[in-house]
């Protein structure tokens, strides 16, 4: 079937059934291996075959009921499972969806024309439009791009608790590791609530996923993984420069050993990785793959090749006949891959530090002598992998560098020293050093915001902001970034530099007070009412810890778009803070009336928070 044998494929179904022509194990068992490969269409018509010859066959029944889910077919998918519940309370996946949909009625829905969008009420409430309006340009421009003409909305469904993704995708509670997973015209994801104190932009999950109902649209899911990642990677970048994966100093060292894999064996990366990090550059390689491909042959030939996926062509033979042959595309490719690994910082010095004889026992456990490998947040693709940074004072390799080296490493170890012993300035020289010859250095701990922390520790603000907007524009979830970011150039009065790092804020977690603050004050300065008031409506509804000063501030824009409910908050500033002189003030104004000066001056003053 996968190879599209279709007489083959019918003899050996004949065979199976020789000497029990109505098994309906047989139908079962070759619609599930098609839906572990995303093929849920013919999948279910498998078990639809299966139930005929054993309509209480429950294992096909509780396949179809996951099939029918993930193609959207909610009403009747449910319905079987709920059936198969109820005649094995024992059976795992039926119990796990039935608990699941007692959650879906605690989902709100959020719908326009093309998606139908669920997720938690207070979480529609606070992001749900942008997420509708990430969506909505997603597919207008990757739509028109590859031209597919989707014909039925697409469903999102993005979940606050891990456990119930992971049941809504996998069907058991425990497959962490995921951010956003696309069957077809279903997507289900996690929402930064779920992802813990560092959450991944939640807009590039969102872009790559949805770029994933498109080429599975466009192949009738008739396609490698490796090619549906890279695309999706591909077009992360292409949407946003800092979403996606870019090479670092990771990737450099993969890439120029032994771990680049061959083009026409990419699908056994992601099926039996080394190690995360082989995962996460499964991801990257296969994006480079797509990036070289469109710039050597051209875009018409991608779309070329998921034309002929569709029809049912093998990869490697559609990559053939729409470049050159295999061999010297597998050839190129890897030359390309070497030589982008090559321009990363050409002129630092990338040799790593030679292995002391005996580890010493406080080296930290993240050193680069210890070969550990993180783990990276999720195997999606726009979190790389930071370059291994950990070198202690007392960690000295057996050969150190000079003081003056272009060294990687050795510019990193005096780095840490330095920033370890609080030693500021002796910090920033191998830190510019890094930067001057590795000006896009991307992931955690990179030289810039150790830089930026070196500037703080000495006060020098100026440069310090400098930095950390060199990083901002490189990074798609330095949320700490941004907030210092907003802090600084609240300071500085750069109004449209506040939005910009609010707004990068929000793409990241949109759950969190502070950026909504900072953006309604940007706007308040900038005379950009309906911003503000928007803005200061989203804080309310994240429980603030001044309500007040929110409340007043937002009657006071409300009357100056002569909004009515500018009363209502008003007096919500008054309950919680009644001798909140400005507020009684404008509450009088409102009115009609004016405060007599003697109450005036007896009057207690504003609540000293302020956003």
């Amino acid at each position: 079937h996968l190879r599209n044998e279709t007489k083959a494929e019918s003899e050996a179904r004949e065979k199976a059934l020789k000497f029990w022509p109505t098994n309906p194990k047989v139908d079962h068992l070759i619609g599930k291996k098609l839906s572990q490969k995303y093929r849920f269409t013919e999948g279910s018509a498998y078990q639809r075959r299966a139930l005929k010859f054993d309509t209480g066959f429950l294992p096909a029944k509780i396949q179809l009921a996951q099939d029918l889910l993930r193609l959207g077919r909610e009403e009747e998918g449910w319905q079987l499972a709920d059936e198969v519940h109820q005649r094995d309370g024992y059976d795992v996946t039926a119990y796990n969806l039935a608990t699941l949909r007692e959650t879906f009625s605690n989902l709100q829905t959020v719908t326009n024309r093309d998606f139908v969008v669920r997720m938690s009420r207070s979480e529609a409430a606070i992001y749900g439009d942008r997420v509708l309006d990430l969506l909505q340009r997603a597919r207008n421009h990757l739509s028109e791009k590859y031209g597919l003409n989707l014909d039925q909305p697409t469903t999102v469904e993005i979940f606050p608790e891990q456990k119930d993704f992971a049941v809504r995708t996998f069907g058991l509670p425990d497959n962490p590791g995921f951010l956003g997973v696309c069957f077809g015209h279903v997507v289900t994801a996690n929402s930064p609530a779920s992802q813990a104190a560092h959450p991944a932009n939640w807009e590039a999950v969102l872009w790559h996923e949805f770029c994933h109902v498109i080429t599975l649209g466009l192949t009738r899911n008739k396609m490698p993984r490796w090619l549906s990642e890279g695309i999706s990677v591909y077009e992360e970048k292409e949407a946003n420069p800092t979403w996606g994966q870019a090479m670092n100093p990771r990737y450099r060292e993969l890439v120029l050993g032994d771990d680049l894999t061959p083009v026409g064996k990419l699908s056994a990366a992601f099926l039996s990785p080394k190690s995360d990090l082989h995962v996460q550059f499964a991801y990257y390689e296969s994006s480079l793959v797509v990036e070289f491909l469109v710039q050597g042959f051209g875009f018409e030939s991608l779309k070329q090749i998921l034309h002929d996926l569709g029809e049912g062509a093998d990869i490697n033979e559609a990559i053939g006949s729409h470049t050159e042959p295999m061999e010297k595309f597998e050839k190129d490719f890897a030359a390309f891959a070497r030589e982008r690994a090559k321009n990363l910082a050409p002129g630092l010095d990338w040799e790593k530090p030679k292995r002391p004889s005996r580890t010493p026992a406080f080296l930290d456990a993240d050193s680069p002598f210890t070969n550990r490998v993180d783990t990276p947040r999720s195997v999606r693709t726009n979190v790389a992998p930071a370059p291994p940074l950990s070198f202690l004072p007392h960690a000295v390799s057996e050969s150190a560098p000079a003081a003056d080296s272009t060294n990687y490493w050795e510019l990193l170890r005096q780095a840490r020293t330095a920033l370890a012993a609080k030693k500021w300035a002796e910090a920033k020289a191998p830190l510019k050093k890094i930067i001057e010859l590795c000006p896009a250095q991307t992931g955690s701990d990179n030289a810039y915001a150790m830089l930026a922390a070196a500037f703080r520790g000495l006060n020098e603000t100026n440069q310090e902001r400098e930095v950390l907007s060199k990083l901002a524009a490189l990074e798609s979830d330095a949320t700490d970034a941004y907030l210092r970011l907003m802090e600084l150039e609240e300071a500085a009065k750069d109004w449209p530099g506040v939005t910009e790092n609010a707004e990068r804020f929000l793409a990241v977690n949109p759950l969190l007070p502070q950026p909504y603050r900072y953006r309604a004050r940007a706007s308040e300065e900038s005379g950009k009412t309906e911003a503000a008031i928007q803005s200061y409506q989203k804080l309310l509804l994240l429980d603030p810890p001044d309500p007040a000063e929110v409340h007043f501030r937002l009657a006071r824009l409300l009357r100056q778009a002569g909004d009515p409910a500018a009363k209502r908050h008003v007096l919500q500033a008054l309950e919680e803070a009644p001798r909140f002189r400005e507020a009684l003030r404008l509450l009088l104004e409102i009115n009609g009336e004016s405060l007599p000066a003697a109450k005036e001056s007896a009057a207690g003053a504003a609540p000293e928070n302020k956003p």
